[in-house]
């Protein structure tokens, strides 16, 4: 599913117009992005949380030259899902139709 099909899904669901629920959607994932850039993570009760993750330097070799290469440590942005979302997932049989 894209952003696109997203947004028709809801527009169909509450009639709100599709201009109205891209800007929704849209200021959604931009507050999303820029707490995480402020280094705040987001709860979702009931869905999941948007967390940072710290990533430890380590040392990366690129194979093709044989050379060493220090990365830094670093953060990552992840989503951990809420058990209860999880629980719901694990009850679909969706994956096993395919």
């Amino acid at each position: 599913m894209r952003k696109a099909d997203l947004i028709n899904i809801i527009h169909q669901k509450t009639g709100i117009p599709k201009v109205d629920v891209l800007v929704t959607v849209e200021a959604m994932f931009k507050e999303i992005k820029d707490n995480l850039k402020s280094g705040e993570n987001i709860y979702v009760r009931g869905f999941g949380s948007f967390i940072l993750k710290k990533r430890a330097a380590k040392i990366g070799r690129i194979v093709k030259k044989n050379i060493e290469i220090k990365i830094p440590e670093h953060h990552i942005p992840a989503f951990k899902p809420a058990k209860e979302f999880l629980q719901e997932i694990k009850k679909t049989q969706f994956l096993d139709k395919k």
